[in-house]
């Protein structure tokens, strides 16, 4: 990355992190589990849950033997249903709190198949992986910060890199610029609207590797678009 986009990375990462970890760990634990939730939460809810399965639709449906990278597992909802398919999974993120739940929440059969880590998800210290799930973990990234982050991962992902954006509809990007109006405190960090042409040209930039959609996901207030780089 080039130092002005380390130090946006890097900036970002560090907000995500605060957030993540001690903000809101409390309220991602509620929305990642049966817990009665308000019904806009309960719309994310629902909605992130029909991207999963978009995302691992994505997927083989028998993973044995593959290396997959879980890229802001969070409280390891993912990370459960690719050890179902017979996944070897490496399960990162930047909230050791919310990753602590994800240990605690996974079903003993599966303990042989997860490894947790709480860091960056880019660290090349977890090594190589036939594929890479990013679900809602690069959302708040401006597109080039998207690209170079993809394009740094890519040589590490043999197959394909699975992940979402928040797509450029029109309400999207209302909300995302009256957000900027008010002081962001302990809300979450900002999630940023992309277009798909511009990370495509961003992407392409940086590797030959095809950008695809996968499709899109509107339930309520969730709104997110699946997309793939593949080798």
């Amino acid at each position: 990355m080039s130092d002005q986009s380390s130090h946006n990375y890097l900036d970002t990462r560090a907000r995500l992190e605060t957030y993540f970890d001690k903000t809101a760990s409390q309220t991602w634990a509620a929305l990642t589990s049966d817990a009665p939730v308000s019904k806009i939460r309960a719309t994310v809810r629902a909605g992130r849950d029909e991207m999963r399965a978009m995302l691992l639709d994505a997927l083989p449906a028998d993973l044995s033997g593959a290396r997959v990278l879980d890229a802001g597992a969070g409280a390891g909802q993912m990370s459960f249903e690719l050890a179902a398919r017979g996944a070897e999974v490496v399960a990162v993120d930047i909230s050791p709190s919310l990753l602590e739940v994800a240990r605690k929440r996974m079903p003993a059969e599966f303990a042989d198949k997860i490894s947790f880590h709480a860091g960056d998800m880019l660290d090349p210290v977890h090594g190589r992986f036939d594929y890479a799930i990013a679900m809602d973990s690069v959302i708040h990234y401006r597109a080039p910060d998207m690209a170079r982050m993809l394009g740094e991962l890519a040589p590490r992902v043999w197959q394909k890199i699975a992940f979402t954006i928040a797509p450029q509809t029109p309400m999207l990007s209302a909300m995302h610029v009256a957000g900027k109006a008010f002081p962001r405190s302990d809300r979450s960090p900002a999630i940023i609207p992309i277009s798909e042409n511009r990370l495509r040209l961003e992407l392409a930039k940086i590797t030959e590797r095809e950008l695809r959609k996968i499709g899109r996901v509107h339930t309520g207030f969730y709104i997110s678009q699946a997309m793939e780089v593949c080798a």
